[in-house]
């Protein structure tokens, strides 16, 4: 059992920078790909990044590429998603999830809001 818990949201003009936390319980954190989702008013949530175990893979929707960096530090048992050059179309709940496979997220956090102002 994993549990995902997210922070580091808020509100923040166009243009800014935010850096999101997943902070995640248990001991067998470096054991699953970690991945980021957002999902905005009245639309399906999406998916935004990924990171496999070690950190040495990374993935991104073709929406963030350039902007938007995913990192973890197993040690800490975090995930991170360094969000730059905000646009009001990045406002939305973001929320990290862990599997095994990039396939299937088991385990999902509670999300953060973003908002971003033009």
């Amino acid at each position: 059992q994993v549990q995902l818990v997210e922070s580091g949201g808020g509100l923040v003009q166009a243009g800014g920078s935010l850096r999101l936390s997943c902070a995640a319980s248990g001991r067998t954190f470096s054991s699953y790909i970690m991945g980021w989702f957002r999902q905005a008013p009245g639309k399906e949530r999406e998916f935004v990044a990924r990171i496999d175990w070690s950190g040495g893979s990374t993935y991104y929707a073709d929406s963030v590429k350039g902007r938007f960096t995913i990192s973890r530090d197993n040690a800490k048992n975090t995930v991170y998603l360094q969000i730059n050059n905000l646009k009001p179309e990045d406002t939305a709940v973001y929320s990290c999830a862990a599997g095994y496979s990039s396939a299937l997220y088991e385990y999902w956090g509670q999300g953060t809001q973003v908002t971003v102002s033009s």
